[in-house]
């Protein structure tokens, strides 16, 4: 169990929580929600004493084990995948260690006898013989395969590190487990296995996530931060969300009644505390009205962008025809004879865990990198917008948000570009930030103000949901779901594909599968295709022997 007693953290005189004495019990996994700047992550970093808090204190109780997601990639560099994931345990990485120099000794003593004796009995206490493959099994669940585990961390892209990182923080069965966005750059394949690994962990979680469909598989518990406090909530992220309504909704209703009742003593009072007859009940009157206090509901501190794509013109049934493309990087074959035909009804998803191919055909269809083989063809009442997975370029200058979009904007008026901004939470001063120094979140609003300024009617994005806020996401999601023209996209949150795509494409190996069907029924019927591809090895292994 791990809560907290008075805790308060202040930046300058602005205090992101006040006096929050929380408690967060075994078998629960907690959403920690809030928005932008509300210190969900702050939080995390004084459970986990990464941060001291202004006055108050953490208690986690006595003999159990904290763990919690690092973000520093660069931290285990000189160590290798297998090492990296076991100093998840650290005292179990010690003793290994330990035992190591002990026996790599020359001058072998009675006393290091002893003490290696020792250390074995606690390494196999501490699951030591186990420690490798249960590593293996943590890596390879989360995508990283075998020919990686003996590598020195040094050696693997970033995505690859960030799964390292967490199976790290899984290691050993913590007591409790504290993760800061911990499907971040995962492949949908890996959230999921993901999912299930918290849903059968059985000590404390407590996770920050804008992936609601994610915090609605595992989270048992809602800790929402908002106006300064952290209030606990039964259930997932949907309930939350309902029981966040019903309890505004009920001390509106509370509040109408009393002031009501406020306007009917006021009445009373000003009509007979004149009359020495009534002057009692005027004056018992005046008493009720004093104890009558309304409660006091503060707007939440979540702001929601207003997000809707536009059409200039209604899309034909020609669409978009792809011929056979191919493309090699880097010696690798990441698109092997390609072919498929858009309608003017598809809103495609592309799923799987080659980000690299997904992004390439992107790169292609937008005419930003030429296949090796084959072609494409737009049709004629096509135009396109496109959302980069990699946007830094595209804010390389010393322009503010209002000259940055005016550029894109066909038409040239102030009040017309300043709507796009003021619906993307840029109002005011905020439009004359510099581009050059936005953060990520701000980045990618100010991408989706420039696809809706542009009036396509084909939109194809890569991974947008990357750097926004819950609520960023859910109104993206519902401008993509009633946008009127042909979507083509990738995304990590599961919500956003399923409830968007009828048509799910997917990758493998250079080749395209391509269902038209739901992202959750894609799902049943690839898991239904494994396990019947594993009995028939299994029987075949069976006739074999």
């Amino acid at each position: 169990m791990i809560s907290t007693s008075n805790l308060t953290f202040r930046v300058g005189k602005k205090a992101l929580f006040e006096d929050v004495n929380i408690k967060f019990t075994e078998g629960n996994c907690y959403g920690l929600i809030g928005a932008n700047g509300a210190g969900k992550s702050t939080f995390l970093k004084i459970l986990s004493g990464q941060l001291e808090p202004t006055t108050g204190e953490v208690v986690v109780s006595k003999g159990q084990r904290l763990s919690f997601l690092e973000q520093d990639q660069f931290k285990y560099d000189d160590h290798t995948v297998l090492d990296t994931v076991i100093m998840g345990n650290k005292r179990l990485y010690d003793i290994m260690k330990e035992k190591d120099a002990i026996y790599m000794k020359e001058d072998f003593s009675d006393e290091d006898g002893i003490k290696a004796a020792e250390l074995e009995a606690e390494f196999a206490e501490l699951g030591g013989w186990e420690a490798e493959s249960d590593a293996a099994s943590l890596l390879e669940g989360l995508g990283v395969t075998v020919d990686h585990h003996y590598e020195m961390m040094v050696s693997l892209p970033g995505p690859l590190k960030v799964k390292v990182l967490l199976a790290k923080a899984l290691f050993g069965n913590p007591d409790i487990l504290l993760l800061d966005e911990p499907t971040n750059h995962l492949d949908l394949d890996a959230i999921a296995w993901l999912e299930e690994f918290l849903i059968d962990f059985n000590n404390t979680v407590i996770t920050v996530s804008h992936d609601r469909y994610f915090l609605n598989k595992v989270c048992t518990a809602i800790a929402d931060i908002d106006y300064g406090k952290i209030q606990l909530y039964a259930g997932n992220y949907d309930f939350w969300v309902e029981s966040s309504q019903l309890m505004i909704r009920q001390m509106k209703e509370a509040n109408r009644k009393k002031e009501e009742q406020i306007k009917e003593l006021k009445e009373f009072i000003a009509r007979f505390s004149a009359n020495a007859s009534k002057s009692r009940q005027a004056t018992s009157r005046k008493r009720a009205l004093e104890k009558i206090e309304l409660e006091e509901i503060k707007p939440s501190s979540r702001k929601y962008p207003y997000i809707d794509f536009k059409p200039n013109r209604e899309i034909g049934n020609e669409v978009l025809q792809v011929t056979h493309l191919s493309k090699t990087i880097d010696g690798v074959k990441v698109l092997d004879d390609i072919s498929f035909i858009l309608g003017r009804e598809d809103k495609v998803a592309f799923v799987g865990p080659n980000e690299l191919a997904k992004t390439t055909l992107f790169k292609i269809l937008m005419g930003e990198m030429e296949p090796d083989e084959g072609d494409y063809k737009w049709g004629i009442t096509t135009s396109q917008a496109y959302f980069p997975k990699d946007n830094s370029h595209e804010f390389d200058s010393e322009d503010t948000i209002y000259e940055w979009l005016m550029q894109y904007s066909p038409e040239k008026d102030v009040t017309y570009v300043r709507g796009f901004l003021g619906r993307m939470l840029f109002a005011g001063d905020d439009g004359m930030k510099h581009v050059n120094v936005l953060s990520g979140g701000e980045r990618v609003r100010c991408m989706l103000s420039k696809m809706m300024i542009s009036g396509a009617n084909v939109l194809i994005l890569d991974e947008p949901t990357d750097h926004l806020d819950m609520e960023s996401i859910s109104a993206l999601n519902n401008a993509l779901i009633k946008f009127p023209g042909v979507l083509i996209f990738s995304s990590r949150d599961h919500q956003v594909v399923e409830t968007t795509a009828n048509r799910i494409m997917e990758v493998r190996d250079g080749k395209l599968i391509d269902k038209m069907t739901t992202y959750d029924e894609y799902l049943a019927a690839d898991e239904h295709a494994r396990k019947s591809f594993t009995f028939t090895l299994t029987g075949d292994d069976a006739n074999d022997n």
